[in-house]
């Protein structure tokens, strides 16, 4: 992808349904706010039919969907995603992820790493999974798929 097609189809803001939204741990909220601020530092985030950017995206659930509101100069969408292909992925992710928050504070490095690699690699997982669902809506690139992934599994834990 052409550096100006990345920097025309972006999102300039994420909002989060707040009453989507269930109360964290310090690591988990942590998370979420890494994942938002890297996302807006930097996205690839392409609407099908959708002329140029940038993007204001607002994610939330309604009845165990996935709900992403779109907003951009001249285009306004819906998307809505079941999280049924998700679901396996994200409950081995918030199980890896506890025992990830365990193991810095109780591990040896060489444990701590292995649990690391195993996150990375189902959050990767899960990405290439929304890349794919979104697939004729959305185009988006690994990384903002990864981050996106991330502000699911806040948005998940509560429903």
């Amino acid at each position: 992808m052409a550096d100006d097609q990345k920097s025309i189809h972006r999102l300039q803001s994420v909002e989060l349904d707040e009453e989507s939204l269930a109360a964290v741990s310090r690591d988990q909220e942590q998370e979420r706010q890494i994942a938002i601020f890297d996302l807006l530092e930097e996205n690839f985030f392409f609407p099908e039919a959708a002329a140029n950017g940038p993007y204001d995206l607002h994610m939330g659930l309604i009845e165990n969907r996935l709900v992403l509101d779109v907003r951009g100069p001249e285009y306004e969408r819906r998307h809505i995603l079941s999280l049924s292909p998700f679901r396996s992925l994200i409950k081995d992710y918030f199980m890896i992820c506890e025992s990830y928050y365990q193991a810095i504070r109780n591990s040896t490095p060489q444990q701590i790493e292995a649990l690391d690699m195993g996150r990375r690699g189902l959050h990767n997982e899960a990405s290439e999974l929304l890349r794919t669902r979104l697939s004729g809506k959305i185009e988006t690139d690994l990384d903002t798929a990864r981050r996106l992934f991330t502000l699911i599994c806040a948005l998940y834990r509560r429903g």
